[in-house]
């Protein structure tokens, strides 16, 4: 048992809800693990932001409209600056992962099932590829630590549940467009593009949004998925 990807799948999907106080004793015992396993993988929580400390113990993190908003201002301006830079600095290698890591998107969603939780994953994990690949070609050692920090997985997952196949479509249009203007060096419009790209995400998110407790919407929609 992987105490941190379960713990962080949990929170995912919204098993363990935003202010959910996550305490060693209990989840050791519903992992069936010691404490240190625990405690390690709360740590790594902690680091990427998706718990918080409370008096005692660790808490689940929850986000605020405005706590969007913030974040993906973040993201546009460093994804952007990182496409810009990579449409200068890539390499054929790079340009292979990012064709190939396009592709695998393009074919998880023609293979997503509408509201199917594997099919989600799957995108998601693509998607971070892409972007992955695209800040590999900035050639910039210091953009992905920053990035990591503003990159929330349960607000990404969450904007991919609500997609609807024309979003889904339309991000796969724009990974086509980034993708073009990194390969033909041209900066200014893989920056326009990506910023554009991380918008779209940033409205489906805030358009959903109804409560300050992110997760909180989950519990309903995922309420039968539990193969964390």
């Amino acid at each position: 048992m992987d105490a941190y990807k379960f713990i962080k799948d949990a929170i995912i999907l919204g098993k363990y809800e935003p202010g959910m106080r996550l305490g060693e004793e209990t989840l050791a015992k519903e992992l069936n693990l010691s404490r240190t396993p625990i405690r390690e993988a709360i740590k790594q929580l902690e680091a990427e932001g998706l718990v918080i400390p409370l008096k005692r113990g660790v808490g689940v993190r929850h986000f605020t409209k405005e706590d969007i908003r913030e974040i993906y201002d973040l993201r546009s301006l460093l994804e952007s600056y990182a496409a810009s830079q990579a449409a200068v600095n890539r390499t054929e290698e790079d340009l292979i992962e990012l064709k190939t890591a396009n592709e695998l998107y393009e074919q998880a969603i023609h293979d997503h099932l509408q509201s199917d939780m594997t099919s989600i994953r799957k995108i998601v994990k693509v998607n971070q590829r892409f972007h992955e690949a695209i800040v590999s070609a900035a050639k910039n050692k210091h953009l992905h630590f920053h990035i990591s920090k503003v990159v929330v997985i349960p607000i990404v997952f969450r904007s991919f549940y609500w997609y609807t196949d024309f979003h889904l479509q339309q991000s796969l249009e724009v990974h086509k467009i980034i993708f073009n203007a990194i390969e033909n060096k041209e900066p200014e419009r893989a920056r326009i593009a990506m910023h554009e790209h991380i918008f779209q995400g940033r409205d489906n998110v805030l358009k959903h949004l109804d409560d300050i407790k992110i997760s909180h919407l989950f519990k309903e929609e995922v309420k039968n998925d539990r193969n964390l």
